[in-house]
């Protein structure tokens, strides 16, 4: 458009891309002012970048809440959980910009004054809301990923008081059943050890007495008594051989169980690892100020193009749209009164005529009418005709039959 000495600047293809996520139209714009332009190409960049920050929130989330449990000082990549969150953050951002879009093409210029009024609130409250909705769930996987580090030291020294919690635990329950098992083993093995060391005593006192003198009475009481002695150190090895063996078997399933409650136990401390406690602890860690201040920095960057849209100035480019919307209308047979009448509440209306539909109407009336009227006449003819005949020939319509007797 060239008038008064003044060219619209010809807009490059990201002006045109970020005019098109602001819901504006091109062809409009090319035609108004270059202050229309920049002002629906900012609001296109912000919808833009809110649709980027929700889609990395979204895959990190995402990424958070499926990833494998851990240490969480560990790191670990995970190919399909990484594919996953990607696809799933892409998705996500695709879901919030366009969302954002419908809000934005929807909010409507207000009263066309740079003051933000209370109806023009509370007309826009639904958006409001829809926005500051969109801001939270965005805010709050950023704000864990600010804080990664310090939030997985903290993490980590909650998983190492939990783990060690659980084998306190695990140690008090499993520790009077070995306790029991090892004292039966250590008293059958005392007594065949009291029985071996006194059979082992009087083969060496027998030893002695059949060195100093011939092998007398006396040595062969020496004897007997050790004999007998290695026997009992026999029998007490065969009887508590098998008692022990048994109890050595149970004493390894308890050391199993006990090292699957503790690896259990690793499990479940593994598990705090999660979203939820992540952004706890970014509250414990950040203080209410700061997450409140970055939930509200997400909140003005979401809910700014609304506000915006309300303190706008009717500028060229919203008379060419008015223009161009009562041309269509013009031109499809819709005619408008604005604040035509009241409803019962006392709201004023408007009242919407479709010319076109009432001119199709009109016709299909009349012609209905006028194949009434038509229709009329030509049985009144065909009665007159029936008329002449029958004055001609009266007989012809009649047929006289005789009754039976």
């Amino acid at each position: 458009m060239q008038d008064f000495n003044y060219s619209t600047p010809t807009p490059g293809k990201l002006m045109r891309l970020l005019w098109r996520a602001a819901g504006a139209d091109a062809h409009i714009l090319e035609q108004a002012t270059y202050s229309d332009q920049i002002k629906y190409f900012c609001l296109g960049g912000i919808v833009t970048a809110t649709g980027v920050m929700a889609g990395l929130a979204g895959g990190y989330a995402f990424y958070t809440i499926f990833e494998p449990r851990g240490s969480a000082l560990e790191i670990i990549d995970y190919p399909i959980v990484t594919l996953l969150s990607i696809a799933f953050g892409i998705t996500w951002g695709l879901i919030i910009y366009n969302i954002d879009r419908f809000i934005i093409s929807s909010s409507g210029k207000g009263d066309g004054t740079e003051a933000i009024t209370r109806q023009e609130i509370i007309n826009a409250l639904p958006r409001i809301i829809m926005g500051a909705i969109i801001a939270i769930t965005i805010s709050k996987p950023l704000e864990i990923r600010m804080f990664k580090t310090e939030i997985d030291v903290e993490l980590h020294q909650a998983q190492l008081e939990k783990q060690s919690e659980y084998m306190e635990r695990i140690d008090s329950i499993y520790a009077n059943r070995i306790n029991a098992e090892t004292g039966k083993i250590e008293k059958w093995e005392d007594e065949i050890e009291q029985k071996t060391a006194r059979a082992q005593e009087l083969e060496n006192q027998y030893i002695e007495e059949a060195r100093i003198i011939t092998v007398g009475p006396r040595a062969l009481a020496v004897k007997v008594q050790a004999d007998k002695a290695k026997g009992e150190e026999i029998y007490l090895k065969n009887k508590y051989e098998p008692f022990i063996k048994e109890s050595i078997q149970k004493l390894k399933q308890i050391e199993k169980e006990k090292q699957k409650a503790i690896n259990s136990g690793e499990n479940i401390s593994s598990g705090l690892d999660g979203l939820l406690e992540r952004i706890k602890l970014a509250h414990k860690i950040a203080g209410s100020a700061i997450t409140t201040f970055i939930t509200l920095l997400f909140m003005a960057i979401e809910l700014a193009p609304i506000f915006f849209k309300l303190m706008m100035i009717k500028s060229p480019y919203d008379y060419l749209e008015d223009n161009i919307k009562e041309m269509m209308k013009a031109k499809k047979g819709i005619y408008v009164e604005y604040n035509h009448f009241k409803d019962r509440q006392g709201t004023e209306r408007d009242l919407v005529r479709y010319l076109n539909v009432e001119k199709q109407n009109m016709e299909y009336t009349q012609l209905l009418e006028t194949q009434k009227r038509l229709t009329e006449y030509a049985i009144s003819k065909y009665e007159e005709e029936m008329k002449k005949k029958i004055d001609e020939n009266p007989s012809a319509f009649i047929s006289v039959s005789e009754p039976k007797i």
